[in-house]
């Protein structure tokens, strides 16, 4: 499957590109007007009425690829196409569209909206779609966003399935498909207490996501009849790690110590700990989310370190089939956007007005997604099977296997 094949598909499969009245003669086959020849005479141009609201400028029916005249289901899709996350908002664009192509469903209309990556876009995007006849809106990425979306969307009986990982803007009817931190902590936590670490210090970036993460390292620790151990606070920059971990070596007392870094930062942070006189042998390094990546082996005081996320079998599957669809790397979220497709088109065969409903995206017994199996309650809150991963020089491994199915006893 070439990126040609793609990029000629996204003229019947997204709505959302047909920006003007001439895109959609284009697809007709219709040809439009050609530039006149030099030195030709120029006839005078009548004038133009103003152009009409963008809203109708796509009309409501477009006819599918071998629809057989089915009413399409209209998908609207919230990601930031313009500003400072458009390459993160096209590529999670990309990923939508390969979802559609994969469900092999041909009655699935995607309606792509761009906001900009600001709250005040996103309501007027959100008004576009459902305006166009939108039965559920994915996205839109970021949580004041979501926030902002939210009262148009409950008023208009037209559920959200965001991509945020703030748990607060949560709601019925308002989806989190995301990876919220806490879910990470709790499941290294009771892995490691499992293994006979239970006793769990951190160090703690000085931001919010540090904030996040202490409060579900607390809540983990009582879950798991651990014992909290010393907490160290740090700024954020490379050169002013290092007294606080010194802090943390002193206070002793503790088999375990979680770092919620990534990349340069917790490269930085990781080499800092035998430094400082924390005997690796004896301390099992623990991680979240962001050490989700494939260089991480690197690092050798991160070797034997585990972490929580997703199960890599399918997930690997998914960058491969997108680097061939697109000839570049998925960025780690543009899953989310695959995810939220796949959904959709798992819920679309019953009838209008019957497809998205609380009971059905709030299952009991969730879905399957390329980051594993998940499901929502009804305050729109996610619950994710993760796997536990061990770093390795070469990567990672999984020590402990991510469920399969939210069925007890069943794996």
């Amino acid at each position: 499957m070439s990126r040609i094949v793609f990029h000629l598909l996204r003229w019947v499969i997204v709505a959302g590109i047909l920006a003007s009245p001439a895109a959609l003669t284009g697809c007709a086959g219709q040809k439009g007007p050609r530039a006149p020849q030099a030195g030709a005479p120029t006839a005078p141009v009548a004038p133009q009425p103003p152009p009409p609201p963008i809203a109708e400028k796509v009309p409501l029916n477009i006819p599918l690829m071998d629809s057989g005249g089915r009413e399409p289901v209209r998908v609207g899709l919230l990601l930031p196409l313009t500003g400072p996350q458009a390459a993160l908002g096209r590529a999670m664009l990309d990923s939508a569209e390969l979802a559609i192509f994969e469900s092999g469903r041909k009655d699935l209309l995607l309606m792509p909206a761009d906001t900009q990556g600001s709250a005040a876009a996103a309501v007027d995007a959100a008004n576009k779609l459902i305006g166009q006849g939108a039965e559920i809106l994915l996205g839109p990425l970021l949580s004041d966003e979501v926030s902002a979306v939210t009262p148009i969307a409950i008023a208009n009986h037209v559920p959200v399935v965001g991509f945020s990982s703030n748990v607060q803007v949560a709601a019925a009817g308002v989806y989190l498909l995301s990876f919220p931190p806490a879910l990470e902590v709790d499941r290294v936590v009771s892995y490691a207490v499992a293994n006979g670490r239970t006793r769990i210090a951190a160090m703690i970036p000085e931001n919010n996501y540090g904030a996040l993460i202490e409060n579900a390292l607390r809540d983990a620790v009582a879950a798991h009849n651990a014992t909290l151990g010393p907490v160290e606070h740090y700024p954020t920059q490379i050169g002013q790690m290092q007294t606080p971990v010194g802090a943390l070596a002193k206070a002793d007392g503790f088999d375990a110590v979680l770092l919620p870094e990534g990349g340069t930062n917790l490269r930085a942070l990781g080499p800092l700990l035998p430094y400082a006189g924390i005997d690796l042998t004896k301390v099992k390094v623990l991680g979240t989310g962001l050490w989700d990546d494939p260089t991480i082996g690197r690092e050798p005081t991160l070797q034997g370190g585990w972490f929580a996320g997703p199960p890599p079998e399918a997930r690997l599957s998914f960058a491969q089939r997108y680097r061939t669809a697109y000839g570049s790397a998925a960025p780690r979220i543009a899953s989310l956007s695959y995810d939220g497709v796949a959904l959709v088109a798992a819920l679309a065969d019953a009838p209008a007005g019957a497809r998205f409903t609380p009971d059905r995206l709030a299952s009991p017994n969730g879905f399957v997604g390329v980051d594993g199996v998940f499901r929502f309650d009804a305050t729109g809150h996610i619950a994710r099977g993760l796997a536990v991963n061990e770093v390795t020089p070469v990567g990672v491994n999984v020590v402990s296997p991510a469920p399969k199915t939210f069925e007890p006893g069943v794996n």
